[in-house]
């Protein structure tokens, strides 16, 4: 015959495993919580990163669900997340949506579009105008004479041909910048002396008192958002903002001049 008190411990033994095993259970991570190896996202989306990070130090470590539906992490070394849409299509790079598998940047294509103006509406006649060769290729330039970068680029823009470049003066980098630029307005040769401010730094011997179209492209530059310089608009409205080195300027000075 069984002691009653033995069967009773192991009952009480038994109900303590049952207890132990379904706390286990409860604190286990689940699919949710986790990756799902059986999740077709995941292995679509570490195959569309692959060609990205092959080469590099990177490789893909982990892709999980995030709580967003449709939205996968992919973990890249210990240091990188991204996070990447379940058919392996886009990504979230550093705020921007790219394409994965052109490298297209679109936020970068969506800022420039919303960015494009219509050249035609540039009120030229407050512009100082300059032709080179046939001065097909054309042209609006912002500059300050006391921006550096501006002189680099002037020191590109007259080594063009066949262009024609329309220059509006700003004067808003230093205390100088306007009688900089109001003497070079008032020179008899606007164009000239504007380069020769911008090369070699000299100012115009003038008094600089003559009417100049400085408020007007102040109005301008606000209406356009333009809040540094040099910033600079080809024939088809594209906006380049700040210094691009030649090469890369004159390819997109190739792209943004044709029709």
């Amino acid at each position: 015959m069984i002691d009653s008190k033995v069967s009773a411990r192991a009952a009480a033994a038994a109900l303590a495993l049952v207890a132990a095993a379904a706390l286990f259970v409860a604190s286990a991570p689940t699919q949710a919580q986790g990756a799902s190896t059986t999740d077709p996202a995941i292995a679509r989306v570490k195959a569309a990163l692959e060609p990205i990070v092959r080469g590099s130090r990177y490789r893909v470590e982990e892709v999980r669900p995030t709580p967003m539906p449709g939205l996968y992490e992919a973990r890249l070394g210990n240091d990188m997340l991204l996070y990447v849409d379940a058919q392996g299509r886009y990504m979230f790079f550093q705020g921007d949506l790219i394409e994965i598998k052109t490298q297209r940047n679109l936020t970068q294509e969506r800022v420039e579009q919303l960015m494009t103006i219509d050249f035609r509406t540039l009120p030229l006649e407050l512009a100082i105008k300059q032709v080179a060769g046939n001065g097909k290729r054309v042209m609006a330039v912002f500059e300050d004479p006391n921006c550096g970068y501006c002189k680099r680029l002037r020191a590109d823009l007259l080594k063009l041909d066949d262009v024609t470049i329309y220059t509006f003066p700003m004067a808003f980098l230093a205390a100088d910048s306007e009688s900089k630029a109001r003497k070079a307005l008032c020179a008899a040769d606007k164009a000239r002396a504007w380069n020769d401010l911008l090369l070699n730094n000299n100012v115009p011997g003038n008094a600089g008192t003559c009417d100049t179209p400085l408020a007007q492209v102040r109005e301008l530059a606000q209406k356009l958002g333009i809040t540094g310089t040099p910033v600079l608009f080809f024939a088809n409205g594209k906006r380049l903002q700040g210094y691009a080195p030649p090469e890369r300027f004159n390819r997109m000075l190739a792209e943004n001049s044709k029709g």
